[in-house]
């Protein structure tokens, strides 16, 4: 038996058509006007007026002077972390040729994608570990052109730490350029941004939207939206650890989401008064107790398994088991954008620095995919040569199967090697 402690509120949502017409015509207008619309909207939106939308030399230097020793020191942590799992990632990703039978040989190939775009959100806070989690696995894979496109501060500048960050990340262009009309530079080019093959990274609900746009003319690495957590906690869990994991993720946005699933009714009560206690002393307790009233849920169940259950039709993206011997219980998960196991991993250690990526999918969306890593940036590929002994296994059946389906074309194009005629 489920029993629902809290339940999400139903959230009013702005008109689906309203949005994508909006994001229709930034699109539009920055794929007829280019730069001159990147500016203009820089106006509108951001507030600012930029002479050029391109990030240079002498302002990333500068940005790093501005930087105390200890942040900058801590970057290059988290880029030492993130470049190593990318690739370890990478080293288990092998090509390899085999001959499948006599004269058959069927090979694998893996090849970076030649350009992308790191979209790296601005909003409420400087996410410069953003910029880290699109940009260093698409490095690690080989990717030999990274674009960034990041919104301008009122001052008309990229954040000092998301522009140091994206540089020493391997980021080869910077432009101060958000929102969805970024999206649409990135996707279809401008005099200043060349297009790209591929766009990753998060961003608002007008830059998710417009990756929703232009995915088939570019590829794109998932449709995120608001930051969600998910808790699963027993009867040993701490309340004051898992109210800390989930305030940690709902001061991220209104929209965000806190999920409690748990086999203890007092363990729920405990979390939603510790939840209570430190909303009262939280700086970000505006955002948070926002998205805590409005899309925070207390779930308890029977049983362990019941739980398992109603967590993996949730799909969260992040998935925080905090049971006595968690590690026993992973086979069990299957719907997640990264599982956190025991009380000691905090989300917040993979969210910045720990190496695994913090580009997840959420609305469910874990039930078909993970998150961006080091494949997202490559192209998996097969090639094959055939000797005369395959072309004498393959021939026959090619032919038989062409003729019943009615395509002589195929059957011609099969029966010339076998048998030096078009038609058998």
């Amino acid at each position: 038996m489920v029993q629902y402690l809290k339940k999400e509120m139903n959230v009013s949502k702005s008109s689906k058509s309203e949005l994508e017409q909006t994001v229709a015509s930034i699109i539009d207008q920055v794929r007829q006007k280019g730069d001159a619309a990147l500016l203009q909207f820089a106006q509108k939106f951001d507030g600012v007026t930029l002479q050029q939308t391109k990030v240079t030399e002498d302002e990333i230097q500068t940005a790093g002077k501005q930087l105390p020793q200890t942040l900058i020191d801590d970057i290059q942590f988290s880029i030492e972390r993130i470049r190593a799992f990318a690739v370890a990632q990478k080293e288990r990703l092998t090509e390899f040729e085999q001959e499948m039978i006599p004269g058959v040989h069927l090979g694998q190939r893996v090849i970076p994608i030649e350009a992308v775009g790191s979209y790296v959100p601005g909003g409420r806070y400087p996410l410069l570990s953003s910029a880290q989690m699109s940009i260093i696995p698409a490095k690690v894979a080989g990717v030999s052109q990274i674009r960034v496109c990041t919104p301008p501060t009122k001052e008309g500048h990229v954040h000092p730490a998301v522009l140091y960050a994206a540089h020493l990340s391997g980021a080869d262009e910077i432009f101060a350029v958000g929102g969805a009309q970024a999206i649409a530079a990135l996707a279809y080019g401008t005099e200043s941004i060349q297009p790209v093959n591929k766009i990753a990274g998060p961003g608002n609900r007008f830059v998710t939207e417009a990756k929703k746009q232009v995915q088939g003319d570019v590829g794109i690495d998932l449709l995120a939206g608001p930051s969600e957590v998910l808790v699963v906690a027993d009867e040993e869990a701490k309340p004051q650890f898992v109210a800390t994991d989930l305030l940690a993720q709902a001061e991220h946005d209104v929209d965000a989401r806190a999920i409690l699933v748990t086999t203890s009714a007092d363990v729920a009560h405990a979390v939603m008064n510790e939840i209570e206690h430190q909303l009262k002393t939280l700086p970000t307790a505006e955002v948070a107790r926002a998205s805590w009233e409005r899309r925070g849920q207390v779930i308890v169940t029977e049983t362990l398994e019941e739980a398992i259950q109603v967590t993996n039709d949730l799909a969260p993206e992040h998935l925080h088991v905090q049971i006595k011997d968690a590690y026993e219980a992973l086979a069990q998960f299957t719907n997640y954008g990264s599982l956190f196991l025991g009380e000691n991993a905090s989300v917040v250690y993979a969210d910045k620095v720990c190496g695994t990526n913090h580009i997840l999918p959420t609305q469910e969306a874990a039930k078909y995919t993970g998150g961006v890593w080091v494949g997202t940036f490559l192209k998996v590929v097969t090639y094959q040569w055939i000797e005369q002994a395959g072309i004498e296994r393959l021939a026959p059946h090619s032919v038989r199967q062409s003729k019943r389906e009615g395509l002589i074309g195929h059957l011609r194009s099969a029966n010339i090697r076998l048998t030096g005629n078009l038609d058998q």
